[in-house]
């Protein structure tokens, strides 16, 4: 384990956690099972079925980015990563396999940064393909509120263009 990018992680994370670790290992695992590099632009993608600590670790160690649009959220609740690698094509998905519930936190975190990867994660292909590059959207300016939303995230009602915040659904119940 490479113990300063740990350190790295925990400096822009803010705290040592579980969760952190989490994201850690995938690095890890991605770059020993994928031979993946810090990505300065749209090379690497990677996919995250959760929102939480393990996340910050990713962005710090392969450079996938909200803002580059190569790091994607796919809301699952799943301690789940999919890695991309456009220019050889390989990908990867990993997801957390279940850990001992007799663990306390500070044991937990040991054992997720001292474990082989394979012992922590279930390893498998992503079941979707790579996601296409970020695009630059046009900007709609939303005919309620005034505020500008990316065209793709506009929606028309009674012939207005409306953003997401103004719009409100219509639904018959199912």
């Amino acid at each position: 384990m490479d113990r300063e990018l740990w350190e790295r992680a925990v400096k822009f994370h803010g705290h040592r956690c579980p969760g952190l670790a989490i994201g850690f290992k995938a690095c890890e695992a991605a770059k020993e099972k994928m031979g993946l590099e810090f990505s300065p632009d749209e090379q690497i993608v990677c996919v995250t079925e959760n929102d939480a600590c393990g996340v910050d670790a990713i962005q710090l160690i392969t450079g996938c980015t909200l803002g580059k649009g190569n790091l994607l959220y796919k809301d699952r609740g799943k301690m789940a990563y999919s890695f991309f690698n456009r220019s050889s094509g390989d990908s990867l998905r990993m997801i957390l396999k279940p850990l001992p519930e007799e663990m306390d936190r500070e044991d937990r975190l040991e054992y997720l940064l001292n474990a082989p990867a394979g012992e922590i994660f279930r390893f498998s292909t992503p079941n979707f393909p790579v996601p296409e590059r970020a695009r630059i959207l046009k900007t709609v300016i939303c005919e309620v509120c005034g505020e500008g939303a990316a065209e793709h995230k506009i929606r028309l009602k009674e012939g207005k263009k409306i953003c997401l915040d103004c719009f409100k659904e219509y639904s018959r119940g199912w």
